[in-house]
């Protein structure tokens, strides 16, 4: 029987080649969306999950309010890693402190190599379950060691074994090499680790850390949790230990102001759940995971609509057949076995060609969406799931066409009465158009919106020139004792205009503090600032723009002078802020002294940070330690000519680093990757969902011109022109899309304004976006049936009506 029924499949497959061209190929591509919007699924879900114990590590989290908004930050205090492991230890395995992961040269020989990694408790590689290569979770124990990842080591030692032995890391720890591990994937939250070192070494090697007290949170604490315990309960164990030791010391009384409590974030939550706005977890990363995965299944489903009308749609084809069958003998259950083995065939020839086309993008998607991911094909778990795919994708498709088509009777049907049982006879089919059109016009009005939202933030002032802005950062003490040096050579070079050193890079910012008091404060607990130390040169090398006030002179009272932006100016509320003392009291910056700095100048807001968010209030000063060489370019040099000449000046006056660069206009466009890969996913969705449903409409415009011929010839002899013919063949059409432009149109809104709301600097939704796309969608609409119409109406009426 199962023979016989793909034998008549096959046979009504190759009589209608055109109609199973529409409906393998919308299958096929719906498809292969909905397998690539799974894998970036998996791929989202399955973050971290390479280590072994995924389900026990987790992050001190600390909650502080500031300046009556709760502030939830990763980094905790130094002295919190002495006091977890002293009075906290029942609750955890491990406990691990590590630096934040940061770029450090490595040196071998003559290779010197940039890459990032962490100082790390010895715990740690145990902890993380490295998969070692050579040498042993347990190589931390020496401090003077350090673990590199295979592709560390391939690149520093070649084809020999590191093992045992020195890399130079930053130009003054020589390190002897313990152990070889595999690369962490692509999708954990150590991808970029490429070394681990010693924390204790980093310790002993960097005193100021132990010298940090609570009020200065600078690391990142890990650990795992004991089994028989849960991250609720150590978090609760954990939640006052910073508070209940600094309750009474004097000198903590700002920080006490904050109420600081701390809380475990699960690695499972790493990924998606780990920003926060406002103290609350900032949902947007889950929920576009979600969105993904609805957009593939609209995909597919668009895909499966097309499937369903064109079988309706041609059920008079069909219908005598079902009535012959019926009449003979055949139960209504065997027919239904029939069409959906039909069904079937169609889906699996669709999953053939879907594998082909997801095989030939997945580089491309990768490369849109920042991924690494494979098609799985050894995996076991990955066919059944195909198999489920393909049973899922063949219900959903053939269930309506195979319980509609058998639902006929065979006397009705054998009179020919089956196509005329009523007005509403093509609701259903008119309903599932509707249903793709609301899908694809929504989809492509986010795409705009998305877009205007980036073209929004892109043209936002910025505070400072971008183009022909160079940074380099001070990564060896060679960069400090030759600051003037450099400075002086770069400019002899001709291609320099001005150089200038600052503690954080220009489309970044690496410090903030609190301890800011003024007159007239009427905030208890003020807000913290950024606090950023430039030197003198900086305004003319960021093109400052001043509101109010001078730059820094070389007069030795503007050592205690303060720049501040206009945010910082507001927050203070002087009505004329130049020449205004505002005090600060900083355990690094002033030596937990209150100091009076005078106020020299306002500038406008420099947006440093995300163009997306509000601008921090800030100062900048003379005073502190530079971490960056700002060099901006002569107007009339080109980056070709001018980076072998900046070049050589690095090679000659700091021989123990690499030559590394950052141009500040490239760094800020960085900032609008995550956006922009949002808009090309969406506007790659959008488009093939334009495309599927463009697909069935050119389809269903097909049959309804060829059942519609002989009225067509009726009407051409009454005198009704071609222009008369193709409005009667196109009005049903763009009804429907007319309905699906009113019913997306709000829908799209609603949803892209509860998106907009999560960026504090956002555009408005212009009602033209509506506009435009409804008129685009009645254009592609006329356009896609307008072939078939024309086609129909310029027929010769004596072929038509001849058997009449």
């Amino acid at each position: 029987m199962l023979r016989n029924y793909l034998k008549i499949a096959l046979r009504n497959l190759l009589k209608n080649k055109g109609y199973s061209a529409i409906n393998i190929g919308g299958l096929a591509i719906g498809m292969a969306v909905a397998m690539l919007a799974g894998l970036w699924i998996y791929d989202e879900l399955s973050f971290n999950k390479n280590h072994k114990n995924y389900d026990r590590i987790g992050m001190v989290v600390v909650d502080q309010t500031v300046a009556g908004e709760l502030q939830k930050s990763k980094s905790v205090p130094y002295p919190l890693v002495a006091e977890l492991k002293s009075n906290y230890s029942e609750s955890f395995r491990f406990i691990v402190p590590s630096t934040h992961t940061s770029e450090h040269i490595l040196t071998v020989g003559e290779k010197k190599l940039s890459r990032k990694g962490q100082f790390i408790a010895a715990a740690g590689p145990e902890m993380l379950s490295l998969d070692m290569l050579s040498g042993s979770r347990a190589g931390l124990q020496d401090q003077q060691s350090v673990l590199l990842s295979a592709s560390a080591a391939k690149a520093l030692f070649g084809a020999k074994d590191p093992v045992n032995k020195v890399v130079m890391v930053d130009a003054d720890l020589l390190l002897k090499v313990s152990g070889i591990y595999a690369d962490f994937p692509a999708n954990s939250q150590f991808h970029d680790v490429q070394f681990l070192g010693s924390w204790d070494y980093f310790i002993a090697r960097n005193s100021y850390m132990s010298e940090k007290q609570w009020d200065n949170h600078a690391l990142t604490m890990y650990v795992q949790i004991k089994p028989g315990t849960d991250f609720a309960k150590a978090s609760a164990a954990i939640r006052y230990s910073e508070i209940n030791v600094i309750r009474h010391m004097d000198n903590m009384k700002n920080e006490v102001a904050t109420n600081p409590q701390m809380w475990i974030l699960p690695m499972s939550d790493w990924h998606l759940y780990s920003t926060f706005k406002n103290g609350e977890v900032n949902s947007g990363p889950v929920q576009f995971v979600w969105l993904v995965g609805v957009i593939g299944f609209f995909v597919l489903f668009l895909a499966c609509i097309n499937f369903m009308n064109l079988s309706t749609a041609r059920s008079e084809k069909r219908a005598k057949e079902v009535g012959v069958r019926k009449a003979i003998g055949s139960l209504r259950l065997q027919l239904i076995g029939q069409f959906f083995t039909e069904s079937f065939l169609v889906v699996m020839l669709a999953f053939g060609i879907a594998l082909l086309l997801l095989h030939l993008s997945l580089s491309w998607f990768n490369d849109l969406s920042a991924k690494a991911m494979a098609l799985p094909f050894s995996s076991s778990d990955f066919w059944l799931m195909s198999v489920a795919f393909i049973l899922i994708t063949g219900i959903l498709a053939g269930s309506y066409p195979a319980f509609y088509l058998t639902s006929f009777q065979p006397m009705k049907v054998l009179k020919g009465s089956i196509i005329h049982v009523g007005r509403f006879a093509s609701m259903p089919r008119k309903v599932l158009v509707v249903i793709q059109f609301t899908v694809s016009i929504a989809l492509v009005i986010c795409t705009i919106i998305i877009y205007s939202q980036i073209r929004f933030a892109r043209n936002r002032p910025v505070g400072y020139a971008r183009d022909g802005l160079l940074m380099i950062e001070m990564k060896s003490d060679d960069f400090y004792a030759k600051s003037t040096l450099i400075s002086a050579e770069l400019k002899q070079t001709g291609v320099v205009k001005e150089v200038a050193l600052s503690q954080s890079p220009v489309t970044d910012v690496w410090s903030a503090n609190g301890g800011f008091s003024w007159e007239g404060m009427a905030m208890e607990n003020p807000p913290g600032f950024s606090t950023l130390t430039v030197s003198h040169e900086y305004a003319d090398v960021v093109n400052w723009k001043f509101v109010a006030g001078r730059n820094f002179s070389n007069m030795a009272s503007d050592s205690a002078g303060f720049i501040i932006n206009e945010t910082a100016a507001r927050l203070l509320g002087f009505r004329q802020p130049v020449g205004k003392t505002v005090s600060w009291q900083s355990q690094w910056m002033t030596g937990n002294v209150k100091k009076n700095f005078r106020i020299l100048g306002v500038v406008e807001d420099m947006v440093m940070e995300s163009p997306f968010q509000k601008v921090a209030p800030s100062v900048f000063f003379l005073f502190g330690s530079p971490n960056w060489v700002n060099i901006r370019l002569n107007d009339q040099a080109s980056a070709s000519t001018a980076l072998p000449k900046i070049e050589a000046v690095f090679r000659k006056l700091t021989p123990t680093v690499p030559f590394e660069y950052k141009f500040a206009d490239q760094e800020y466009d960085v900032k609008f990757r995550s956006e922009e890969r949002m808009g090309k996913l969406a506007s790659f969705f959008a488009s093939l969902a334009i495309f599927i449903s463009c697909l069935g409409l050119f389809g269903l415009a097909s049959f309804v011109a060829e059942q519609r011929t002989k009225e067509i010839g009726i009407r051409k002899v009454l005198g009704a022109s071609v222009s008369n013919l193709w409005q009667m063949l196109s009005q049903d059409f763009v009804r429907l899309v007319i309905i699906s432009v009113l019913i997306a149109t709000p829908v799209a809104r609603y949803a892209m304004q509860e998106w907009l709301m999560k960026y504090a600097y956002r555009t408005e939704i212009s009602g033209w976006i509506f506009a435009g796309t409804g008129a685009g969608a009645l254009v592609i609409t006329l356009l896609t049936v307008s072939y078939q119409a024309i086609r129909a109406a310029l027929l010769d009426p004596v072929q038509t009506l001849k058997s009449e």
